[in-house]
């Protein structure tokens, strides 16, 4: 089995202890694959596994970057415009973007730390090291980590190299179908082998592999697009036809099942307290986080997670009262995604926690406005506000773990698959849970147009946006949605000017019509693919062709 990723990567630790900004922090210290043929017991065994998560906690606010960042959600003013956070807001990524770079190198390193630890907890089997309860722990939850790596490989890259530890390339491409059979094998073994859900999110679990397998087979199910498909709409702008392999959404339903019949997991009834320190691993006791990324902070694990950070670099300093403009990370691309939500369910109990408008800072007693003329507003799912003063706080500590999937989701996939097939009646049981914790009406039957609305409303700013338009294949038509914003008005193309509103033009707003422009005009069909990036210390990884367009 070739390791040229796995070799590259270790090599370029000193590169990646230099980024200083969202992308930074990187300690690849705990990155050293552990090549002994044997763990003398079932905590080394596990412990090995666990070690693949160093490649994990460094991505946790990075996919924020290329799965938010490139639709009309969000955009990016992460330092210069040079910066790889506002390359990928404006859709200019290229093989050598930070954020491309990054996410692929760790995924495939996680991948080969998986095949190694995998290796050796099989011979610790066999020379009777460790028992079969070991084994099937820690080999469940590798299988798990590698089957997740290659889905989010093959949902953001298309074609990528399979290898595992029974050998294969890491350069040669395999087709989109090899690639999710792959997935699905490793699922289903991690499905086999780990217990059941014990209320610890932190730990994967037999249902965390069936959601995963439902998430699987939706995007399979979906037809995405080949090599070839892509190449031939890479410089236009039409997004291509969608269809779907109804087995393959019949699959996405059975294993969605799987989780909700398990009984073991339910929506917690308040929605604003998903998102936060006091929910992590269960804390409220309402089993709605199926699978999270633990983290611990900038100190103590490979990378903190820095969506608060991101969200709100400097809190307090913006916004009406604000003392000065300092310019986020990532910002909202509008107000108008919360305008046009508000407008259309004002009443919806999702939409305070995804848009916050008004934000009251506990040190000096004051309102800030984040609205324009002043500021847009705020993405909540990315504060903190589960303890007394998290708004000030989050942004150092970077603790708050990710959620990798939650039984909402589950019950998404579930009524999203039964109305691809034509069976929308029976979709209205899992999509009406969602809206009757919003206080929202139910429906009798869910549409398609209702289904994808309905992932805007309950997973803004989760890390889905991007995949689920890849999937409907309108991905071009809702960036070219931008059009349609209040500073998309070339009355805001210039600071100092009058805008449409009447007010005065702000550099912040006239970066956000600079913003929204880029991705009108540079969308095209190859956005459907990211490019085939260099290794983590700029070599060439070997991995060909690069995808259409780059």
């Amino acid at each position: 089995m070739k390791k040229n990723l796995l070799l590259a990567a270790v090599a370029a630790t000193t590169l990646l202890a230099g980024f200083t900004s969202c992308s930074d922090d990187d300690d690849d210290s705990n990155n050293q694959v552990n090549t002994g043929n044997v763990a003398g017991n079932d905590a080394e065994a596990l412990s090995l596994v666990n070690g693949i998560y160093s490649h994990w906690q460094p991505l946790s606010s990075s996919f924020t970057f290329i799965i938010e960042s490139a639709t009309n959600k969000l955009i990016s003013f992460e330092g210069e415009e040079d910066e790889p956070g506002p390359v990928v807001s404006r859709l200019e990524q290229q093989p050598t973007t930070w954020y491309q770079v990054k996410i692929f190198n760790h995924l495939f390193l996680g991948i080969a730390q998986a095949n190694e630890a995998i290796s050796t907890v099989q011979n610790s089997l066999n020379e009777g090291k460790i028992s079969q309860t070991g084994y099937n722990a820690a080999v469940g939850k590798a299988k798990l980590l590698r089957g997740l790596a290659y889905l989010k490989l093959a949902q953001l890259w298309g074609e990528v190299p399979v290898f595992t530890e029974a050998g294969g390339s890491s350069t040669t491409r395999k087709s989109i179908d090899e690639v999710l059979s792959q997935v699905v094998s490793d699922l289903t073994d991690a499905e086999s082998l780990l217990k059941d859900y014990d209320g610890d999110p932190r730990t994967p679990s037999k249902q965390a592999a069936q959601g995963l397998l439902a998430r699987a087979y939706l995007f399979w199910g979906d037809n995405p697009l080949s090599q070839s498909e892509v190449a031939a709409i890479a410089n236009g702008q039409n997004d291509p036809a969608f269809t779907t392999t109804p087995s393959r959404l019949e699959k996405a339903v059975e294993y969605a099942d799987k989780v909700i019949n398990s009984g073991k997991l339910a929506l917690d009834p308040d929605f604003s307290k998903l998102f936060g320190r006091d929910y992590e691993s269960n804390k409220r006791g309402t089993n709605e986080h199926l699978l999270t990324i633990a983290h611990d902070g900038d100190a103590t694990d490979a990378q903190g997670n820095h969506q608060t950070h991101c969200s709100w670099t400097f809190p307090f300093q913006n916004g009406e009262n604000g003392s000065t403009l300092t310019e986020n990370h990532t910002e909202v691309a509008d107000d108008d995604l919360y305008d046009n939500w508000y407008a259309e369910f004002p009443t919806d109990k999702r939409l305070a926690k995804t848009y916050f408008t008004k934000v009251k800072n506990p040190e000096d007693g004051f309102t800030y406005t984040y609205y324009s003329p002043i500021y847009t507003p705020i993405n909540g799912k990315g504060v903190d506000q589960s303890y007394e003063d998290a708004e000030n706080l989050e942004i150092t500590f970077n603790s708050i773990d990710r959620i990798e999937i939650r039984y909402a989701e589950v019950l998404l996939t579930k009524a999203e698959a039964l109305v691809q097939l034509g069976r929308n009646s029976e979709a209205a049981a899992p999509f009406n849970q969602l809206r009757t914790r919003a206080g929202i009406a139910t429906v009798t039957a869910p549409t398609f147009d209702q289904i994808k609305r309905e992932w805007d409303y309950e997973f803004t700013y989760e890390q889905f946006d991007l995949i689920n338009h890849y999937r409907w294949k309108d991905y071009i038509a809702s960036v070219k949605e931008v059009s349609n914003y209040k500073h998309f008005d070339s009355s805001y193309a210039t600071a100092g000017g009058t805008g449409k509103d009447g007010n005065t033009v702000s550099s912040f707003f006239a970066k956000v019509y600079k913003h929204l422009h880029a991705k009108y005009d540079n969308i095209r069909g190859k956005h459907y693919r990211q490019p085939i990036p260099t290794g983590l210390s700029g070599e060439d990884l070997g991995i060909t062709p690069q995808n259409p367009g780059y």
